[in-house]
């Protein structure tokens, strides 16, 4: 059963960084993406990073490049999300996500598995 738990989330002021984590576990992750998305209240759930895990190729939002790197660890098959220069507009409950293949990385709809979800707060 996969297993996807995600962490690192809190308050931080405007211009203040976090770096989430997604422990992934419960088979190899070879041949799948992993992705990163949020979900602020009242609005759609919404793509932030991706990153293929056999590659480690990533893909971004416009909205987050250059503030926020997806990277993975293969030893301990975690996945982060580094995100600095944070803005009140990325307050959000942030995702992490697997997909086999990875044809549909941007969309939610691709996706096998999902975690619970890591709340950001940024303060202005």
């Amino acid at each position: 059963q996969v297993q996807l738990v995600e962490s690192g989330g809190g308050l931080v002021q405007a211009g203040g960084s976090l770096r989430l984590s997604c422990a992934a576990s419960g088979r190899t992750f070879s041949g799948y993406v992993m992705g990163w998305f949020r979900q602020a209240p009242g609005q759609e759930r919404e793509f932030v990073a991706a990153i293929r895990w056999s590659s480690a190729r990533t893909y971004s939002a416009d909205s987050v490049k250059g503030r926020f790197t997806i990277s993975r660890d293969n030893a301990k098959t975690t996945v982060y999300l580094q995100m600095n220069s944070l803005n009140p507009e990325d307050t959000a409950l942030y995702y992490c996500a697997a997909q086999r293949g990875g044809s549909s990385y941007n969309t939610p709809g691709g996706y096998d598995y999902w975690g619970q979800g890591t709340q950001v707060t940024v303060s202005s």
